[in-house]
């Protein structure tokens, strides 16, 4: 197995007209791996049956989604963990910092080491512009 990339032009942040441009590796994302290919991919691990493996993986998302409302840490050991973040504007004293302060609230994931050690030892594989051009555009991650 390996990760495919493509080559990205890239120019200077900041500079008009982009100042020296560089090319970059970028990794070329395939098609997204819906819950059907996950609960069929799982099934083969597995003894439970479709519907269970899919109950469980929508019971995981709702339980996920309760805990992290909660300012909780998902810890899903050797995946990673899932946790709460904030971004918040700065205020002149402590007790001028309010909920209002809180401009973004994102979640994070810190994958776990078998996760990194997938990536590191998967390679990687270039392809050429001709091949990305027929692919179609997947959704950002």
């Amino acid at each position: 197995m390996s990760i495919d990339y493509k080559v990205v032009e890239k120019g200077q942040p900041g500079i008009v007209g982009g100042g020296e441009k560089k090319f970059y590796a970028s990794i070329a994302y395939g098609k997204e791996a819906p819950v059907d290919e996950l609960v069929k991919l799982i099934e083969k691990f597995s003894a439970l049956s479709e519907s269970d493996i899919r109950g469980v993986i929508y019971a995981l998302e709702n339980v996920t989604q309760d805990l992290l409302a909660q300012g909780r840490i998902v810890r899903l050991e050797k995946l990673g963990s899932f946790y709460p973040a904030i971004s918040s504007r700065g205020e002149a004293a402590p007790d001028e910092v309010s909920s209002n302060s809180i401009r973004r609230v994102s979640v994070n994931y810190r994958p776990g080491k078998r996760i990194l050690s997938a990536l590191r030892d998967a390679g990687f594989h270039k392809i050429s512009q001709a091949t990305e051009n027929a692919q179609p555009a997947p959704a950002q991650p």
